[in-house]
Parts: structure tokens; C-alpha cells; sequence
């Protein structure tokens, strides 16, 4: 039993023990009952956790430079994508990782609820999965999931967007009147964000390829660009997206009802031998 807590981390904790006795226990010293019994589990089980996943990948795409139409010879591949857990993995005790990584391959696949769930929150580096222009391989079930992304996309975009490069510059501005210089290829990103956020609120789909924009992109990655000429750029950019959210089309909220039908149906068929 806790019987007082430390005023900040940098103090001790004072336990009482069962049979009466008192010490004091510093925070990395300690780890609460359910997080250690969950995590032993996983730990002890974790072969079996992730035996044959890379195998049950449901969606693939190319996202990054490559498919942004910004790639050079120096660029890397990287992968994105879905996969289905088999049913009864996802119900054993053990559970399934929410994502597999490969570093050496640069590739990310997320279980699909977890994938889902993101998209309806409209995260960027999801919906850009859901629309490359670079589709690798795709299951007759992730051609359903993507026959139906349409369904993903709401004014949440403006929120997500907006809110994540309005804190980004903010702290780049910090930075580079400290500091004098910044990460210019974040700038770009950032740049490249408000761009495709506005294309989303105009025209009801991601525009993942902004090679359109490439010299001027690349121009900032080089920091050929001066800092305040492309915080001007994105102020400009920022009020053509708040003008795009006035006169968007897109409904107010994803549309859960058919997006968790599908999750369902798929979940359903995961019990199936082959993979859906």
C-alpha cells in the first residue's frame, strides 16, 4: 500500500508492506500489478505474438518521398500498410501488436482496427496510406477497404491538420529565433501537409503526390528557402485552408456505421483458412 506520495519524480514513494514494514521506493522502482502481469504474458509469449503476420498483410503501398513526387536517387522505399490478425490469435490471451515493424526493410503494417481507428481520426500518415498512388499489393479484402475510404474522411481533417503545423511552426519559431536555424525538412513536410489538407476539404480525396510543388518543396529541404519567406508560404497556405473548410463538402463526422460493418465482416473473416 501507497501510504504517500512524493510531491514529483524526484522524490520516493512510501510503501507499507504487509506484514507492517515501511520503505521508501523511487518511481523507476516500481511498475504497477496489471501493467506487470500483462506484460509478462507478452513477454513470455511474444514468438507466438507475431508468428506469420508479415504473411497475413492485407494492404501494401509506397509512402514517403516516393510517393509524394519528391524522391531523388538517395530516397528509401518506404512501406505502409494492413494486415489481419488470424481470429483465433486475436482472441487468445496473448493478443496481437497493434503494428509490425521491419527497420531494415522500412515497413509498418498496422492491425487493422488500429489502422481504422486512426483513419477515422483522420491521421495524416493514415489517410495517405489509404491514397497512394503507389499500391504494391492488395487483398480482395483491402480492395474492399479501399473501395470505401471515402468513408474516412470528415472536417476532422481541418482540426488534425491545422492544429499539428500550427504547434510545429510554433516551436520552429522558437527554435530559429534561438537558435538560428531549423529542421528544414520538417518545414517541408509541414508545408506539404497544409497543401494536401486543403486539396482533402476541396476536392473529397487525398492528394498524396504534390509534385506540382516540387522545386519549391525541395527548395526549403535545402534550405534554399529563407525561414521567413516559407512561414510567409504557409501563413498564405493556412488561409487557404481555413477558406476550404468554410465551403468543404465533406460531412461533419467519418461514417463509423459503414466502417465498423466492415471491421466486423472482417473480423468474421478471419476465421477463414486463406487469408481475405
Amino acid at each position: 500500500m501507497i501510504v504517500r506520495a512524493p510531491k514529483d519524480r524526484t522524490h520516493a514513494y512510501r510503501v507499507k508492506f504487509s506484514d507492517g514494514f515501511e520503505a521508501a521506493i523511487h518511481h523507476n522502482q516500481m511498475v504497477r500489478l496489471a501493467e506487470f502481469k500483462s506484460q509478462r504474458i507478452r513477454n513470455e509469449h511474444s514468438p507466438l505474438m507475431s508468428a506469420g503476420l508479415f504473411d497475413r498483410v492485407i494492404y501494401r503501398c509506397v509512402i514517403g518521398s516516393r510517393a509524394y513526387g519528391l524522391d531523388d536517387d538517395s530516397s528509401d522505399t518506404d512501406r505502409r500498410g494492413i494486415y489481419l490478425p488470424p481470429a483465433e490469435l486475436h482472441w487468445s490471451l496473448y493478443g496481437v501488436p497493434e503494428q509490425l515493424e521491419n527497420d531494415v526493410t522500412q515497413e509498418v503494417y498496422w492491425e487493422l482496427q488500429k489502422f481504422i481507428v486512426l483513419a477515422l481520426k483522420a491521421n495524416p500518415n493514415v489517410l495517405e496510406c489509404l491514397y497512394s498512388p503507389i499500391v504494391e499489393s492488395v487483398t480482395p479484402l483491402g480492395e474492399e477497404l479501399l473501395a470505401m475510404k471515402d468513408a474516412f474522411l470528415s472536417k476532422l481533417v481541418f482540426q488534425t491538420y491545422s492544429g499539428y503545423v500550427a504547434s510545429q511552426f510554433k516551436k520552429m519559431q522558437t527554435d530559429f529565433r534561438n537558435q538560428g536555424r531549423v529542421k528544414w525538412k520538417h518545414v517541408m513536410h509541414l508545408i506539404r501537409l497544409l497543401l494536401s489538407g486543403t486539396h482533402v476539404l476541396s476536392h473529397g480525396r487525398v492528394n498524396v503526390d504534390v509534385g506540382e510543388h516540387r522545386d519549391q518543396l525541395l527548395a526549403i529541404k535545402r534550405g534554399e528557402m529563407p525561414f521567413n519567406e516559407a512561414d510567409q508560404w504557409r501563413n498564405e497556405l493556412q488561409r487557404q485552408f481555413e477558406s476550404a473548410f468554410k465551403m468543404t463538402k465533406l460531412p461533419d463526422r467519418p461514417d463509423y456505421e459503414r466502417v465498423n460493418a466492415f471491421l466486423v465482416d472482417a473480423r468474421g473473416r478471419a476465421m477463414e483458412k486463406d487469408l481475405p
